[in-house]
């Protein structure tokens, strides 16, 4: 009995230091969605239990930006990185893009200079990018290039990482990165081929695995032509959860990081720690 009672206890004490040595980081997350809205402290609260230590609320808009930025005033968990959404920055309705933009029309360059004048308080400038699967039309592309070089101009300015939107640009995105300094740069949700991971690394850029990599089998190949060292692990909540049709959220970034372990053959906690101190070297 007495046995019993001392296995139970070293149990319990294990999953306790489990618990406390379990760092994760979602470096990209919508968390002022809608979808949100009814439950975020509880959302925030299973995050801080899985072991999220940080979640990077990435900005879309002018409106969406002061939101995030009112949040991170609210939630110690989370950080903040300010945006342009590339089909938001071009004024394009949602029948043009399939893609939801802002509600009011608003000044690229005003955007940039709010950006910078908040240089103090955000880790990085996301999101931002190129988006030509729903663009389709040469100049708006080509406007799209115009927009990311001034971001891609402000980060160097104030030395602060770029997350990147690239759906469908991916070889144009690390075209037009290879023009600038700023080597600090995440690829997020990259759907590059494995010529164009292999490249990334090489540039040192870092590639963030959300948790559908469980059911895309493209993230496996990302996980494998990339070091462990250049990894991060995000959620783009609400979307992309490892679960079809369910809405994703922080928490699950334990998803990536099971997945991103199994590959690699290392154990979960030392992913977690590794991906962890990537995070901090990155954005801290």
């Amino acid at each position: 009995m007495c046995g019993h009672w001392f296995f139970e206890s070293v149990l319990f004490l294990n999953q306790c230091c489990y618990q406390f040595i379990m760092n994760l980081v979602d470096v990209h997350a919508h968390l002022t969605d809608e979808k949100f809205k009814a439950d975020l402290d509880m959302v925030l609260h299973r995050a801080k239990e899985a072991g999220v230590k940080a979640v990077i609320c990435n900005g879309t808009n002018p409106i969406n930006n002061r939101e995030i930025l009112a949040l991170a005033k609210q939630h110690d968990l989370i950080k903040v990185a300010l945006g342009a959404y590339p089909t938001d920055a071009l004024g394009l309705e949602e029948t043009e893009t399939g893609l939801v933009p802002s509600k009011q029309p608003w000044d690229f360059d005003k955007e940039v200079d709010f950006i910078e004048s908040q240089k103090n308080h955000i880790v990085a400038i996301g999101e931002v990018g190129l988006e030509y699967k729903h663009v389709t039309d040469p100049l708006l592309r080509k406007l799209q290039v115009q927009n990311l070089s001034k971001i891609l101009a402000l980060a160097e300015r104030i030395k602060k990482p770029v997350i990147l939107h690239t759906r469908g640009a991916e070889a144009e995105t690390i075209e037009l990165l290879q023009s600038s300094s700023n080597k600090k740069v995440v690829l997020h949700c990259f759907g590059g081929k494995k010529s164009l991971v292999r490249k990334a690394n090489d540039l040192g850029y870092s590639l963030s695995i959300p948790p559908v990599c469980v059911r895309l089998q493209h993230f496996g190949m990302v996980v494998d032509e990339s070091s462990v060292s250049q990894l991060l692990t995000e959620t783009d909540s609400p979307w992309l959860s490892h679960v079809a049709m369910e809405r994703n959220e922080p928490k699950n970034v334990l998803e990536s990081i099971k997945f991103i372990a199994n590959k690699k053959k290392f154990d979960v906690e030392e992913t977690a720690n590794s991906i962890f101190l990537n995070y901090q070297r990155l954005f801290l």
